[in-house]
C-alpha cells in the first residue's frame, strides 16, 4: 500500500495581522513632517494659514469635519475668470475668506483681460494627499504645506482659457492681479518655476 504524505499549510495569524496593521498606518510620520523647517519666503504662508483656526488636515475625515461645521466651502468648477482643472491630489474646498478671494481674483482678471480665464491647478490637500502626490512628483513638499489648512490654491501660469500653452501676455496680467491683492494685504504668493504655477495663500484680513 502506498503511503501519502499530506502537508497541511499553517497560517501564522500574527504575521497576517501585523501586515494588516502596517497597511493601516499613516503614510507619513507627523513628527518628521513637523521637523521640516519652512524657508523664509514660505514661513509667512504657514503663519497666515494657522490664523484660520484649522488644524493640519491629515485625512479625509478631518476635511469632512470642517465641511460639517460649515468651515469649509465648495469651490465650483468654474467662476468668472477661472476654471478648476480635474483635481487628482487635492480637494475643492476652502475656508470662506479664501473662496471669496479666489472669486475676486478671477473676477478682476476677467475684467482686466476682457473675459479671459485662468486655471486653478490645486486647492486643499491632506497629508495623505501629499503622500500620494510625492509618488508622482518628487518636488512635492516633505513638510507642512499651507494647502494643509484650506486657505491656499495654485494658479497655473501656462494654462489660460483651458489651453496648455505659454502665454506671456496673460501671465503678466495674472501676476499684476495677484500683486494688487498682495499689496492690499489680502494674499501672499510665490511663483513656482518647477510646477509652472503661482502658489497663493489667503491671509486672514
Amino acid at each position: 500500500m502506498k503511503k501519502y504524505l499530506f502537508i497541511i499549510p499553517i497560517v501564522f495569524s500574527h504575521s497576517f495581522y501585523s501586515q494588516k496593521s502596517m497597511k493601516s498606518l499613516p503614510c507619513y510620520d507627523l513628527t518628521e513632517v513637523l521637523k521640516v523647517e519652512p524657508t523664509a519666503l514660505y514661513k509667512p504662508h504657514l503663519d497666515a494659514s494657522k490664523s484660520f483656526n484649522v488644524n493640519i488636515l491629515k485625512n479625509t475625515s478631518q476635511v469632512q469635519k470642517y465641511i460639517n461645521k460649515g468651515k469649509f466651502h465648495t469651490v465650483k468648477k468654474s467662476g468668472k475668470g477661472f476654471k478648476v482643472q480635474k483635481l487628482d491630489y487635492s480637494r475643492a474646498y476652502l475656508v470662506s475668506k479664501a473662496k471669496s478671494t479666489l472669486e475676486k481674483i478671477g473676477s478682476k482678471f476677467s475684467k482686466e483681460t476682457k473675459g479671459h480665464t485662468f486655471t486653478v491647478s490645486s486647492i486643499t490637500r491632506t497629508l495623505e494627499d501629499q503622500c500620494r502626490l510625492r509618488k508622482v512628483n518628487s518636488n512635492a513638499s516633505l513638510g507642512i504645506s499651507s494647502h494643509n489648512y484650506g486657505n491656499s490654491f495654485d494658479i497655473s501660469y501656462v494654462r489660460f482659457n483651458g489651453v496648455l500653452k505659454n502665454n506671456p501676455k496673460m501671465e503678466v496680467a495674472l501676476e499684476k492681479v495677484l500683486k494688487y491683492y498682495a499689496d492690499a494685504g489680502r494674499i501672499y504668493y510665490i511663483k513656482e518655476r518647477q510646477q509652472s504655477c503661482f502658489h497663493v495663500t489667503v491671509r486672514n484680513y
